[in-house]
């Protein structure tokens, strides 16, 4: 029996970029292959061209043992590929059941079947168990639900080849376990799959066999149940990967945040810790606990009902982001798309664009100052671009990040408030990350840390807080914690010390 997918030496260039130097790979009915590498690896360019977005240069593509050449995404999608980008690519005015048919809605005669429409999309999304109204506004959902919305429009189809991007970046615990299980189901009615993670063990329980890219050329592959992650790590990377949480020796000091009761309009309900100089603070807690509203509630996004805000020894509650970053507060946000780059604009704007100062004179920006220090700044974060005025839209989601998490240290800024600051990030430049983390608690910065993985806070932190349905419930240093006790605290089972319990 012929392979589902079978690619041959694929090429794309880009100018003088070649984002794809030569991949080649399969996949079986049924089966699900992971496909692994650092961001800007290919990975992204590789998925747009099996999708329809871009036409390779040079190479084959066969599916189901026919050739294969989509010429955009919706001929992708009558063949029977869909594909799932980490990137939320939904129309926020539009409903739930309408942007899941979007493009492809049922009808007759021109008119658009409402009914049919919902139909179809309740059921692709009762098979995630979702709990999605259909008529919701898709702007009126959380992220996590969004990218449940994003899942169920690949699925509404029936795909016979399905490509998930991250698509657990941004979900629960419970809803990639729902993930999972739908994942499973299709792959035994003869669906395959292309799985993209940066979490090497979502790899291993979703697949049977892997594909390493690195440089845009396949490097290597195999069976996931007999090969050592280390050796797939040094597949990815081009060397050998020590440690993958790195700690650099740094001294705790005094408090230099100080958060009382702190309530918002719906969230949190209830929040306090205490920051200090040189500390790294994890925040955990289920997706919708109340992490990120705190967060913005402290940097003066969100408005504060009641509780109080101590910054730099002043009690200074109610405020804006302006003045928290005057003051040497500075906020890296969950969603970058929307709130955390100009995607439009070149890497040096958004780099610099809260602190113009150094590259400035009599008002003006400094061409060559401002080329310099992006370009000092792109190289101390690993970022791997055209140079510096590339749109940053134009980078992979992890090459993103890195400039956003950039800006705040450009800034100088004594307080970090980072939002799930290593989402979309390969494995190694999430080292790369901790060791940024690390080095700015040494110099005496305080960070605080929003994350839904475990093992990075136990990893990196000092302190975890966990927060339950808007509360923080307790704070504790992190040799006091391990993951049955984290989740136990943020499902509201026990916030009891856990000092008892061996340690992972």
């Amino acid at each position: 029996m012929s392979q589902r997918l079978e690619l041959a030496g694929i090429r794309k260039a880009f100018g003088a970029t070649q984002a794809l130097g030569g991949v080649s790979l399969d996949v079986g009915p049924g089966e699900a292959l992971a496909v692994i590498g650092e961001n800007g690896a290919g990975k992204s360019t590789l998925m747009k061209v099996l999708s329809g977005a871009h036409r390779p240069d040079e190479g084959s593509m066969r599916l189901d043992g026919e050739p294969y050449a989509p010429g955009d995404p919706l001929e992708a999608r009558r063949r029977g590929v869909a594909m799932i980008y980490q990137e939320l690519n939904l129309a926020p005015h539009l409903s739930v059941a309408e942007n899941i048919v979007l493009g492809v809605e049922p009808g007759r005669f021109g008119w658009v079947d409402g009914r049919r429409r919902r139909e179809q999309a309740r059921r692709a999304l009762d098979e995630l168990q979702s709990g999605i109204d259909p008529d919701a506004p898709v702007s009126s959902l959380t992220i996590a639900r969004q990218q449940l919305v994003e899942i169920a429009r690949a699925l509404v189809h029936e795909p016979r080849l399905l490509i998930l991007d991250e698509p657990t970046s941004s979900l629960t615990g419970v809803d990639v376990s729902h993930l999972f299980k739908v994942l499973d189901r299709l792959r035994r009615r003869g669906v395959s799959l292309l799985y993209i993670s940066h979490f090497l063990e979502e790899c291993q329980t979703v697949c049977t066999r892997f594909t390493v890219l690195r440089d845009g050329k396949t490097v290597a592959g195999g069976e996931l149940a007999t090969t050592p992650l280390p050796e797939i790590i040094r597949a990815m990377v081009g060397r050998e990967v020590k440690d993958l949480f790195p700690r650099t020796p740094h001294e705790i000091g005094a408090p230099v945040l100080e958060v009382h009761d702190l309530a918002g309009r719906e969230k949190p309900r209830r929040a306090g810790f205490t920051l200090r100089a040189g500390e790294i603070l994890g925040v955990f807690g289920l997706v919708g606990a109340g992490r990120t509203e705190t967060l913005r509630a402290v940097f003066g996004l969100d408005p504060v009902d009641s509780g109080e805000v101590v910054f730099g020894g002043r009690k200074q509650t109610s405020t804006t982001p302006q003045r928290r970053l005057r003051s040497g507060m500075a906020l890296l946000s969950e969603d970058r798309k929307q709130e955390g780059l100009l995607l439009n604009r070149g890497i040096a704007e958004n780099l610099l664009l809260t602190r113009l100062g150094p590259v400035s004179s009599c008002g003006f920006v400094r061409p060559k100052a401002e080329s310099r220090t992006t370009l000092d700044w792109m190289e101390r974060l690993e970022v791997r671009a055209q140079n510096e005025r590339q749109p940053i839209g134009e980078l992979s989601g992890g090459n993103q990040q890195k400039v956003a998490f950039g800006r705040l240290l450009y800034h100088d800024a004594r307080v970090l408030l980072l939002d799930e600051p290593t989402r979309g990030i390969d494995v190694g430049s999430k080292a790369a990350i901790y060791r940024r983390i690390g080095q700015a608690a040494a110099e005496g910065r305080a960070v605080a840390i929003v994350s839904s993985y475990i093992p990075e806070l136990i990893g990196v932190c000092d302190t975890i807080a966990v927060m339950c349905r808007g509360e923080i419930v307790a704070v504790r240093p992190v040799s006091e914690w391990n993951q049955h006790a984290l989740v136990a605290a943020a499902i509201g089972q026990s916030t009891e010390s856990p000092a008892t319990v061996p340690v992972s």
